[in-house]
């Protein structure tokens, strides 16, 4: 484990010292991953705007900067490689060093490659998994010792840990068993978590969002997942990236995508709630309903 007993005892003396901006999550210091663009900016977005301060942590450091510049000046800017321990650390380091603390981690960036299992390759494999699910527990391991220090300073002071999961957490996806597969284990380390976290006051949950169709994700013309199924043959039938975004889009009650100012009311709801952990919350628009 790498050494971090300064940032403990720099997150122990401000617990009680916090920049308190209006907003419901008004003191609140908070790290998302993958928050240069797509869902991860929408979240820091919605965090900012409701009192929170916000680390823009993100491999594309130029970008991330510049998110962080718009925001204003409860937003910092951290390049960080969530597949690297040593990066993941320093982003812990930096946030603390910057703010005085942290109590929020959104552990949101991860990566998707489809593909059957005749086309799937080990490397690629590995490389979604080392994002979507080995990191999450990388992100945790640093963050929670700064928690711990917090809660030992002031048994009042309370954390949370969000990992933006998937409904493909929730059920398995066609060709796309390198995503699903990590995201499933997600949510195994999220109840795993929250039981650990639970006696130092840390709420551990996952938000579980539908498809965001206008984000990179889903839309970039090269690498997107409306390309990659098309591609692929996910979609019976579909000649076209139309064909394959109609297909999607029937499969949500409210027929429209996710978008990132829905996942945000889930993370506000499991963050101001006091009595749940360990839960994965649906954000689908009625396409996946738990039992």
């Amino acid at each position: 484990m790498l050494e971090m007993t300064k940032w403990e005892q720099i997150a122990a003396e401000n617990v009680g010292k916090r920049n308190f901006a209006p907003g419901r999550l008004s003191g609140k210091i908070s790290i998302v991953t993958g928050s240069a663009q797509g869902f991860g900016k929408g979240i820091a977005e919605v965090l900012y705007a409701e009192g929170a301060s916000v680390v823009i942590a993100d491999l594309n450091e130029a970008l991330a900067h510049t998110v962080a510049e718009t925001l204003g000046e409860r937003a910092f800017a951290v390049k960080v490689d969530v597949s690297n321990e040593e990066s993941v650390a320093d982003m812990i380091r930096q946030t603390v060093e910057h703010f005085g603390g942290l109590d929020l981690l959104v552990s949101n960036a991860g990566v998707l490659k489809a593909g059957s299992l005749d086309e799937m390759e080990k490397r690629d494999f590995e490389f979604v998994t080392s994002i979507n699910y080995t990191a999450f527990f990388t992100c945790v391991k640093y963050a929670q010792r700064i928690f711990k220090a917090q809660f030992k300073a002031d048994p009042n002071w309370m954390g949370d840990v969000i990992e933006i999961n998937s409904k493909s957490g929730l059920s398995g996806s066609n060709k796309n068993f390198a995503y699903a597969g990590g995201k499933f284990g997600g949510i195994g380390l999220v109840q795993s978590f929250a039981m650990e976290l639970a006696p130092h006051n840390v709420k551990v949950n996952a938000i579980c969002p539908g498809n965001y169709y206008d984000g990179p994700l889903w839309s970039d013309p090269e690498r997107g997942l409306f390309v990659q199924y098309l591609n692929a043959g996910k979609v019976p039938g579909a000649k076209t990236i139309e064909d394959v975004k109609k297909f999607y889009l029937s499969k949500s009650l409210i027929q429209r995508g996710c978008l990132p100012t829905d996942v945000a009311k889930a993370i506000m709801y499991a963050v101001e709630q006091t009595y749940e952990t360990g839960q994965a919350i649906p954000v689908t628009g009625g396409q996946i309903m738990l039992g």
